[in-house]
C-alpha cells in the first residue's frame, strides 16, 4: 500500500469510528448490521484494512450518511437518524414475511394515530 492510500484509508477508519460513535453503535452492533466480525470493524477503523469500495453503500447506509459524508468528501455534519435500538428493530422487520410486515405497520399506524389525537 503506498503512503498516499495508507493516509486515505487511515483517515477513513478516523471517520467510521466518529461515525459509529455519533450513532452510539459499538463496534460489535455495526459489525452485525454489516455482516462482518467486530475484528474487521476494528481493522477498518485504524486503517488496518481496505475497506472494499462494494461495502461503502452498506456502511454508509448503516451510518446514516452519504457515501461523500463517509468518504470526507461531502458535508461533515452526521444525519439525524433513528435510535440504534430503532434501527436493529427496523432491520429485524424487514426481515420478516410480508404478513408479519404488513401486522407490524398497521400496528404502527394505529399507534402514530392515536399519539396525534
Amino acid at each position: 500500500m503506498s503512503p498516499q492510500d495508507q493516509r486515505f484509508f487511515k483517515a477513513l477508519g478516523v471517520r467510521i469510528a466518529e461515525l459509529r460513535k455519533a450513532q452510539s453503535f459499538t463496534q460489535q452492533q455495526l459489525a452485525e448490521l454489516l455482516g462482518l466480525s467486530q475484528q474487521m470493524i476494528a481493522s477498518y477503523e485504524v486503517g488496518r484494512r481496505r475497506v472494499p469500495i462494494s461495502m461503502l453503500p452498506a456502511l454508509a447506509t448503516a451510518l446514516a450518511v452519504s457515501i461523500d459524508t463517509l468518504l470526507g468528501t461531502g458535508s461533515s455534519a452526521v444525519k439525524r437518524g433513528p435510535t440504534p435500538k430503532l434501527h436493529q428493530q427496523i432491520e429485524q422487520i424487514s426481515q420478516l414475511p410480508r404478513a408479519q410486515q404488513r401486522f407490524v405497520t398497521q400496528m404502527l399506524d394505529t399507534v402514530i394515530a392515536q399519539a396525534s389525537r
